[in-house]
Formats: structure tokens, sequence, C-alpha cells
């Protein structure tokens, strides 16, 4: 260990995907203030949210955000999102011509099935603690697995088939970190884990799970207040996968697009998505649906049409959905729809039930390391302040003050 930290300090090379973060961390410091980043520097592309062109593209992409992200490349962990790119992803998926077979590559280890197998196990386990314990809670383990253990993977040899199982299954790994990335507030490096995914998911020609990921751009661009092109991506995922669509996506996917519809007023159209992915879910047999879309249920679907009824003001609505969003068995779905449930309170004039609720929804999240929850709470917060100080305000924000979201809330700046 000596011999390699005299090489770092006498400039002959340079800590690895390993050793860099460990460093980062032990001197908490960022990889550009330890001078760590001249690789991610000249990795200009990491910066441009581009659909890579080819199959060989996408590996060497997705590779580089992994590297540049576990050592902390800062303009990368602070990129704003594209709108473009939202734009040429979902066409050029949408045109794309039939998928391009992963190349069988003459070097590098053997790839098999059970090595396939072991990535899916792995991601599995991380998207786990994402649910319970919040985004950035294991997301830099998450970053760290696959830069190391899966890139030499997507650099082996494998035969069609497997290439193919591979490609879906780092897709769906990497649908993961765009999530945990988005739930950490880190954007545009959210957005870019959605493009490579996508990208990824075209060339295992799995159309289900590419849909999946377009859905998950749409509930991004929502957040951000890209209602358009939330819709608009929606609308691409329902369209894409029309002929391989299962009763569960389509709701999903209808979901999407009522939130974003919500989002712009459109009342009446934002119902009729809502009635259309109801409608879908009634049909749905679980033994035809993918795992990963398993979680999507009466309850997600009430968490959903809650939003959508808050935020076009129909208060006595979404606490009646809201009422019956809670999943038990999620931890940070149901934190979001208890704060929608308390903000629907607020909007109705229940200061009192607004309150209570929102107590219970704090005592939930209490491990949770999330910064969309904070934002949920940011959002309260100020409709909380502006319904006035009454008792019942003043006895709540006397029980709150110590709890740990509550606070980052106070420091919460709007995206």
């Amino acid at each position: 260990m000596k011999r390699r930290i005299a090489s770092w300090e006498n400039g002959h090379s340079a800590p690895d995907d390993f050793y860099g973060p460990l460093l980062c961390e032990a001197y908490d410091l960022s990889a550009a203030e330890l001078g760590l980043n001249h690789e991610g520097e000249r990795d200009t592309g990491l910066l441009d949210a581009g659909y890579p062109e080819s199959p060989e593209g996408a590996i060497e992409a997705v590779g580089q955000l992994w590297r540049a992200d576990l050592n902390r490349y800062e303009p990368l962990l602070q990129a704003e999102p594209s709108e473009p790119a939202w734009n040429e992803a979902s066409l050029r998926w949408l045109v794309a011509p039939e998928p391009a077979v992963p190349r069988q590559r003459q070097n590098g280890m053997r790839v098999s099935l059970g090595d396939v197998g072991a990535i899916k196990t792995t991601a599995d386990m991380f998207a786990e603690l994402d649910d319970r314990f919040g985004g950035d809670h294991a997301r830099h383990a998450a970053i760290q697995y696959l830069s190391t253990e899966v890139t030499p993977l997507l650099h082996g040899q494998y035969t069609e088939q497997v290439g193919r199982a591979l490609f879906s299954t780092v897709a769906e790994a990497t649908l993961l970190a765009g999530w945990m990335s988005y739930d950490a507030c880190r954007h545009g490096l959210a957005q870019r884990y959605f493009l490579q995914a996508l990208r990824l998911a075209q060339d295992a020609n799995d159309r289900r799970l590419a849909g999946s990921i377009l859905s998950a751009m749409s509930h991004q661009a929502t957040f951000l207040g890209r209602y358009t092109q939330a819709a608009t991506l929606a609308r691409a995922a329902l369209m894409g996968i029309s002929p391989v669509a299962t009763p569960t996506l389509r709701a999903q996917f209808h979901a999407m697009e009522a939130r974003a519809l919500a989002r712009t007023g459109d009342i009446r159209a934002c119902e009729a998505a809502l009635s259309a992915a109801t409608k879908a879910l009634e049909s749905r047999n679980n033994d035809d649906e993918p795992e990963w879309i398993s979680y999507f249920d009466e309850a997600e679907l009430a968490a959903e049409a809650a939003h959508c009824f808050r935020d076009v003001n129909s208060a006595r609505q979404a606490v009646a959905h809201a009422e019956n969003a809670m999943s038990g068995s999620h931890v940070r779905s149901d934190f979001f729809a208890t704060m929608v449930l308390a903000d629907a309170h607020l909007r109705a004039g229940d200061v009192e039930e607004a309150c209570r609720v929102a107590l219970d929804a704090l005592d939930l999240g209490e491990q949770l390391k999330s910064a969309r929850c904070v934002s949920y709470l940011a959002e309260f917060r100020r409709n909380l302040a502006a319904a006035g100080s009454s008792a019942d305000v003043q006895t709540f924000t006397e029980q709150v003050r110590e709890h740990r979201l509550w606070i980052a809330s106070g420091d919460h700046v709007v995206v």
C-alpha cells in the first residue's frame, strides 16, 4: 500500500475507481479538490446528455458516468437536465431500427447467464435499500458495484443470448441508479443514467423496460416543472410498447400522463387519463406482468390520483384517494402519500388534521435519506405558513422542530 501511495504522490499513476472514492471520503474533499478529475474532465461527452449511437457507445458512456460519479466529478453532479435530450431520446427510440446485436467480443472475461443473475440479485438488494431508506442511503455503494463489478462484464465475451440478457439487466440496474440519483435531486446525473438505460434496453430488445424508463423520465420531468415534456414522454411510452404492453404498464403510463396534465390545469384530460389507468389496472393478470412492475398496484394508483387531485385543487378527492394509498410495505411511497394527504387536508382548511398527518409522515420518514422527501416537506411548510399561526400550527411546530427531515426542509431551495 505504501508503494501505491508513493506512486500517486509522484504522479506516476492515479487512484483507481476503488481507491479514489475512499480517498475523497477519508479527506472529506471532492475528486476535483484532490486532483482526481483529470480523466472526467477529458470526458466532455459526460455533460452532453446525448443518446448513444451504438451498443458500444452505450457501454463506454455508462462506464464513464459510473466512474465520474464515484469520483465526485462536480460538473456532472451539479449538471442540469437537458430538455432537448428528452425529445431526442424518445424519438430515436420510437423510430429505431431492429435492435443492434451486441457484438461477440473476442477478449475479456467470459460472461454467463449466471453472471447476469448475480447482477439482478444485487440490483434487487439495492432497490430494497432505496425503497426503505431513500436514494441517498446506498446510492454510492450501488454505483461502486456497477463500476467495479459490472463494467468488466460489459467488456467481456458473451453470446447474443447472453448479451441480450446482460444488456436488459444492466439497463434495469442503471434505471435504478437514475431513480436513486433523482431521489437525491442530482437531476442532470439522473437524466443521463435514464438515457443510457434506455439505449441499453433498446439493444436488449426489451421494449417493456424501455417504456418504463420513459415513464421514469416523465416522472422526473413533472417534478422539475416540465409538464408538456412529461406528458409527451408518457405518451411515447404508451405508443412505443403498444404491441407488447401489459395492463399494469399501461396503467402506470396513463398515471404519469395524468400527473403532468394535472400540473397544466387540464382537469378533463387528467381525469380521462386517470380513468384509463384505472380501467387498465382492473384487467391485469400478475402472472403476465414483468416482475419489476409488480409494485404498481391499487395503492400506487391511488397515490398518483391523490397527487393529481391535489394539484388541481380538488382537496376532498385528494384526501379520499390519499387515504387509500398506504401500502404498508413501501416506506418512501407511503411517506409521499402521507404528505399528499396532509397537504390535501391543509388545502381543505382542516389545519389540525393536516398537522396530525404531517407528524405521522415525519415519524414514518425518520430513516429516509431523500432530497425529494425534503422537497415535499418544504412545500407543506410553505403552505402551513400561509395558513397562519394558529394554536395547532404552533403545537405542531414545537413537536417537529427536532425532526431531521423537518430541519432540512427549512433549508430547502425550490427546484
